[in-house]
């Protein structure tokens, strides 16, 4: 078995197609069924949400002293809003479970093998 993050990516100011209300429950449902799926299967592991890019803090080492600064790490328009750590048999198993991520959320899922956790 071999473990793989799935990142869930947003494009800050991207305008996407606003969802309707039925389109909206059917979104949440389908997520709902993936990581019930997911639990029932045993490749869950953990998954999370994550706040806006504004809230997060980031801390640096600058000669003897720590710094701690506003905003995330890199300047960009692209983010991370939130991720799935899964094990799962292998990578096509990986990217079958990130396709149904993304068919129900309809935003970019990459998915990266964990070091030292590969098949």
């Amino acid at each position: 078995m071999a473990q793989f993050l799935l990142s869930v990516h947003s494009v800050e100011g991207e305008v996407r197609e606003e969802l309707t209300e039925e389109q909206m429950r059917r979104s949440h449902h389908l997520l709902g069924e993936v990581e019930k799926d997911l639990k029932a299967t045993g490749a869950w592991l953990f998954s999370a949400r994550l706040s806006e890019p504004g809230a997060a803090r980031v801390v640096r080492k600058s000669g003897d002293e720590l710094l701690s600064t506003d905003g995330p790490f890199a300047e960009g328009r692209e983010h991370l809003g939130g991720f799935y750590l899964i094990e799962v048999e292998d990578l096509d198993a990986a990217v079958a479970w990130a396709a149904r991520v993304t068919a129900a959320i309809t935003v970019p899922i990459e998915v990266r093998p964990l070091a030292g956790f590969e098949a």
